[in-house]
Formats: C-alpha cells, sequence, structure tokens
C-alpha cells in the first residue's frame, strides 16, 4: 500500500513539472506589448511684433522732501512751550519749535540798546547848532526808538560832514553790536520753517541746552522723495517729469510719482546713477519701502516672452507642423522674468509655456481651447 501512494505521489509530481515547464516555455515566446508614442500638448502663442516699452524696476524708502535738523546755537535752559516737544507733535509755519531760557542775555541787549538811545540823545544839542537841517531826521529816529521792539535802521546820511560827525561819537560801532545782540536773541527761539511735524525729540522741557546740540528733526509730510540707483544704460534716456507707478511690498497700494531729479554723475563703483521719484499721498509715511516702475524707452518691431523660453544658445523654440524647431533671437533687454526680443517674424507659432525635455524636431500637439456650448 505504501509503495502503491509513492508511486501515485511520483506521477503527480512528474505530471505537475510538465505542466508548469510548457507555460514557462509558452510566456517566453509570447511578443511584449509595444508601449504607446506620448505625443505632449503644448500651448502656443502666434507672434505680433509691436512696440514694447522698457520698464526700469527699482524699489527704495520714502523720505521727506523737507526735513530740518534741528541744532541749538546758544547755551540755556529748556522752556516749556504751547506744544510739547514730542515725536509726532504737528506745528504750524512760524509756530515756536523750542524756546531758550534768555532772560539774561535779553537784559544785556537792553542795556546795549540804552547806550545807543543816550549816545544820540547826548548828540542832539549838538546837531541842532552845528546841522540844524538834519537835526529834524534823528529827532524823528529818537521818537521812533522803542526798548520793547527791534532797534529800527539809523537815518540815511545826506553829507560827508554828517558822516563823520556821527561816526566820530561811534553810534555807527554802538547800532551794529545792537544788532548783532539783536541776531544773538533771536536765536534762543526756533520757529517752524514750514507746516510739518516732529519726528524726532532728543531734549525735554526743563533740560539745560548747550550750544550745539542736537535737538530732533522735523519734516513737511505732504511730499516724499525716493531715490532709486539705475543702470548706467539709460542715463541719457531717463527725464525729468516721468511719470512712475510705485507699489508697496504686498502689491495692495498703488501710488503715482514722477521723476523730479537725476543726479549728473555716475556712482564710480557700482557705475549706476542716481534718480530721485516725488510722491505725494495722505497715506505715505517717511522710511516706507516702495517698489517703483520706470518708464525709460521703447523698442519697435519687437516681442516680449518669459526668459525661461530663451535657451543658452539664445535661440526660442518654434513648431511647424506639430514637429519642434528652434530660431535664432535676438534679446535686446532682460527683466527679472521677462526678455524682449527682436527680428522675430511675424506669424511665427512659439511656445508660450517652457516644455520639459524640449528638443529640435519633437512632435508635439498644440493646445486648442474648447468652448462649452
Amino acid at each position: 500500500m505504501r509503495k502503491i501512494i509513492l508511486s501515485i505521489l511520483g506521477v503527480l509530481f512528474i505530471i505537475g513539472a510538465f505542466i508548469i515547464a510548457k507555460n514557462l516555455i509558452d510566456n517566453k515566446n509570447k511578443p511584449r506589448p509595444v508601449a504607446a508614442k506620448v505625443i505632449k500638448t503644448v500651448f502656443t502663442d502666434t507672434v505680433k511684433n509691436t512696440t514694447i516699452p522698457i520698464v526700469i524696476p527699482a524699489n527704495g524708502n520714502l523720505t521727506a522732501k523737507q526735513r530740518v535738523e534741528i541744532y541749538s546755537e546758544v547755551q540755556g535752559v529748556f522752556r516749556n512751550g504751547s506744544y510739547l516737544f514730542k515725536p509726532g507733535q504737528t506745528y504750524r509755519k512760524g509756530q515756536t519749535l523750542i524756546r531758550v531760557d534768555a532772560s539774561e542775555y535779553y537784559a544785556s541787549v537792553q542795556s546795549s540798546k540804552s547806550d545807543l538811545y543816550n549816545s544820540i540823545a547826548a548828540i542832539m544839542p549838538d546837531l541842532r547848532l552845528d546841522f540844524p537841517d538834519i537835526f529834524s531826521k534823528w529827532q524823528s529816529y529818537l521818537n521812533s526808538f522803542d526798548l520793547n521792539k527791534t532797534t529800527p535802521k539809523l537815518p540815511e546820511m545826506s553829507s560827508d560832514k554828517e558822516n563823520y560827525f556821527i561816526t566820530g561819537r561811534g553810534i555807527i560801532t554802538s547800532y551794529y553790536n545792537v544788532k548783532n545782540l539783536e541776531q544773538r536773541l533771536s536765536k534762543y527761539t526756533i520757529s517752524a520753517p514750514f507746516n510739518g511735524i516732529l519726528t524726532e525729540a532728543l531734549a525735554t522741557e526743563g533740560s539745560l541746552i548747550r550750544s550745539g546740540q542736537k535737538l530732533g528733526e522735523f519734516i513737511n509730510p505732504s511730499v516724499y522723495e525716493m531715490e532709486v540707483s539705475i543702470s548706467k544704460t539709460f542715463a541719457n534716456i531717463l527725464k525729468v517729469g516721468e511719470s512712475v507707478a510705485l507699489t508697496n511690498l504686498d502689491k495692495t497700494e498703488s501710488y503715482t510719482g514722477k521723476v523730479s531729479r537725476v543726479n549728473g554723475s555716475i556712482d564710480a563703483n557700482t557705475q549706476t546713477i542716481t534718480a530721485f521719484i516725488e510722491v505725494t499721498d495722505d497715506d505715505l509715511k517717511e522710511g516706507m519701502y516702495l517698489e517703483a516702475n520706470l518708464n525709460a524707452k521703447s523698442i519697435d518691431n519687437a516681442i516680449e516672452i518669459n526668459r525661461n523660453l530663451l535657451t543658452d544658445n539664445q535661440e526660442i523654440f518654434v513648431i511647424k507642423d506639430s514637429i519642434l524647431d528652434v530660431i535664432p533671437a535676438k534679446p535686446v533687454h532682460f527683466s527679472d522674468t521677462k526678455v524682449v526680443l527682436q527680428d522675430v517674424p511675424n506669424g511665427t507659432v512659439i511656445l508660450k509655456r517652457q516644455v520639459p525635455g524640449a528638443y529640435s524636431g519633437m512632435i508635439v500637439k498644440p493646445f486648442v481651447e474648447t468652448k462649452d456650448n
């Protein structure tokens, strides 16, 4: 019984091996399937040469066109004014920014003015006797002399004798000494030169101010300028008065400025030229960072494409009968993402988007946009 079972198992094993071997032989001779050839669909564009404006991108920070750094030319105690001397405080033209205690100096000025008045009064009897024709004008000068007001200008000398007489009494010297003191006294009060806002305050009321000390900065917040540097290539093209489009970094706000000044010299280190763009807007603040697009010039008979469509050999891909080919191109201007080309024939079908692995002779299928009914 054991021998019979082993014999049956051996026969089954031989039959199974024969079947497996036959299947392997049949599969080996079966032809492999041919991979289907994939034709890439590409986006195309038809060349139509036009006039392309060259736009120069630039950026910079805004600074006030009118700004004043406030320095003290005198020494004294900072006295309280009608407004607190703090950043953000606005002032009208002529309003007092800073008032330094000048009581001691004011007394010396009044003393000098009094000495001048006494000197003129002392010569009046001599004028009445020796120069009766000029006595009246000097009498009128004394009558108009007010110690609490600015010293009036001396009368005009009508003759050499009068000039020698007045000068010999030291009146001319005393007059100019007084005017010098009055000029110095005016420096104890600093007034706003224009309507503006205080952006920096380096002194507080009650503190001692020294001569030459910086006290703060004052700007006009209505007009700003942005300094930009551009290539020397556009030195002779960029014109004063050209309109400039400005945007913030987030591209959420746009402004319009104009080129107000162009530097007459080129930076020797960077080979760039500096231009200043003037812009006015209530929402602008000093120090804001803006991006500008300056219109430099226009190029006729040209097209603008993405830079990645131009090969390293200065060629672009064209489509002829569903086959890719290359033609030479003449780039005339590069920007960050675009390139301006000339000498590309009108009607030429070119790639609109880059095709990975593209080569000359590659079969492609132009994309055709279908309209839904």
